[in-house]
């Protein structure tokens, strides 16, 4: 699984010009999810992004964790994630089909609220508008197979 997590202010999906979820201070997680992920990968990667600390302390330090600045998530599926771009057309044959996908992306998710966060999401396979106001900007690339 390959997750870019954004640290922003505020973020929003919409589809169809309707917003789906919005989140305020946290984490902006596009997550891509490969043919060959697993349950424990998604589990992994979970707490990972939900331990990240990454937002600033009092002395201006990155120090903190999602949990200390009462932070959420909004998680945006992204099978684009794993493209293959040898040539200029990408291809995305790595990423994982939808049957597979879509329960470790909610898995993912719920991992995140066992946790204690408040999670917002869009929706999976659909045409999505996201907007974010990125705080920093401070972005992390995790990936399952590095962690």
């Amino acid at each position: 699984m390959r997750a870019v997590v954004t640290r922003v202010n505020r973020a929003s999906v919409s589809i169809d010009g309707s917003a789906v979820g919005s989140i305020e201070k946290g984490f902006l997680v596009l997550l891509g999810i490969h043919g060959d992920d697993t349950e424990a990968q998604a589990k992994k990667l979970a707490d990972k992004v939900c331990g990240l600390r990454v937002f600033e302390d009092e002395n201006g330090k990155m120090n903190l964790n999602l949990e200390a600045v009462g932070g959420s998530l909004l998680v945006v599926s992204q099978f684009t994630l794993y493209a293959d771009c040898k040539s200029r057309r990408p291809g995305f044959s790595k990423a994982a089909r939808p049957e597979q996908a879509i329960p470790l992306y909610e898995l993912f998710m719920d991992e995140c609220r066992s946790r204690g966060f408040h999670v917002e999401h869009g929706q999976f396979g659909a045409y999505m508008q996201v907007l974010s106001e990125n705080d920093g900007p401070v972005t992390i690339i995790l990936d399952t197979q590095e962690l």
